[in-house]
C-alpha cells in the first residue's frame, strides 16, 4: 500500500487532479439525498472532492488517518478535518444523514471493509445514506487491454469492494441499496508503455501468482500495440448508494 503521508504533496497533480475530483463530486451529489445536512467524507485523503461537497445550509466533515492527507485537506477545509481509522470513526452514532467514501474498501481486506461499512451504518442516522465506490480496480483493467483484463481476473480473489460483497456485507449492517451512477477517471487512463511497466515491476500484486510465461507473453502482447505512449479510455467508476433502514 502507498505511504500517504509521502504522496500527499504530490497525490492530486497524479490522479486526475481537480477535474477527477470534479467528476467525482459531482456524481455524489447525483446520489446525495437533497436534505442532506451532516455529511463525512470518510479516507477524505487531500480533500480535493470533499471541498467540492460543501453547501449553504451542509455541514461537511473530513476523517483520514493519514496524517499527511490530513493536513493538506484541512488547508482546503480549515477546522473541517479531523484524523481517525475508517473502521472506527470518531462521530457519534446516528450523527450523520450522509457519509461519502471514494476509493477506499478496495484497498481493504475483506474484515477491514466489513467493519468499516458497520462503522459507516453506525454513524449514519436512520433514513441516512452511504455512497461509496464499487468495483474499483475492475474498472481501471476494464478501460485497458481486454487480453490483461482477463489474465487478472484469473489470479485474483473477489475484491473487498466487489458490488456483490458490499451489497451482502451492507445488507447484514441494515444498509440497502438506493441507487447507482458512474464517472470517469479523468487523466487516469494508460498507454500501453505504461501498462508493460507496472507488469514488469511490483506494482501489480497478482503477477506473483501468474505464470511467468503467460506475463511475459502479456508484455509482448501490449508491446506490439499501436500508440504505445498514447494513454487508453478513462477508467468509468462506479458509485453505489446504500440507504440505512
Amino acid at each position: 500500500m502507498l505511504d500517504y503521508d509521502r504522496e500527499a504533496a504530490s497525490y492530486d497533480a497524479t490522479r486526475g487532479g481537480e477535474a477527477r475530483a470534479g467528476a467525482a463530486a459531482e456524481a455524489i451529489e447525483r446520489l446525495l439525498p437533497p436534505g442532506a445536512r451532516v455529511v463525512v467524507d470518510v479516507a477524505c485523503g487531500t480533500g480535493i472532492v470533499t471541498t467540492r461537497l460543501r453547501r449553504a445550509g451542509r455541514l461537511v466533515a473530513g476523517v483520514d488517518r493519514a496524517a499527511g492527507m490530513a493536513a493538506v485537506a484541512a488547508s482546503r477545509l480549515p477546522g473541517g478535518v479531523v484524523r481517525g481509522d475508517a473502521a472506527r470513526l470518531p462521530f457519534a452514532g446516528g450523527s450523520a444523514d450522509a457519509l461519502t467514501m471514494i476509493w477506499l474498501l478496495h484497498l481493504l481486506d475483506h474484515d477491514t471493509s466489513a467493519a468499516v461499512l458497520a462503522g459507516a451504518a453506525r454513524v449514519l442516522r436512520p433514513g441516512g445514506t452511504l455512497i461509496t465506490t464499487v468495483d474499483k480496480t475492475d474498472a481501471v483493467y476494464r478501460a485497458g487491454d481486454e487480453r490483461l483484463s482477463r489474465a487478472r481476473d484469473a489470479h485474483v480473489p473477489q475484491a473487498s469492494d466487489a458490488l456483490d460483497r458490499v451489497l451482502d456485507v451492507g445488507a447484514g449492517c441494515g444498509l440497502a441499496m438506493a441507487g447507482r451512477t458512474t464517472f470517469a477517471g479523468v487523466g487516469q487512463g494508460r498507454s500501453p508503455r505504461a501498462w508493460g511497466d507496472l507488469l514488469g515491476g511490483t506494482g501489480l500484486g497478482w503477477t506473483r501468482h501468474a505464470d511467468p510465461a503467460v506475463v511475459a507473453g502479456l508484455r509482448e502482447h501490449l508491446a506490439g500495440l499501436p500508440g504505445q505512449d498514447v494513454p487508453g479510455p478513462d477508467p468509468v467508476y462506479t458509485l453505489l448508494a446504500l440507504v440505512k433502514a
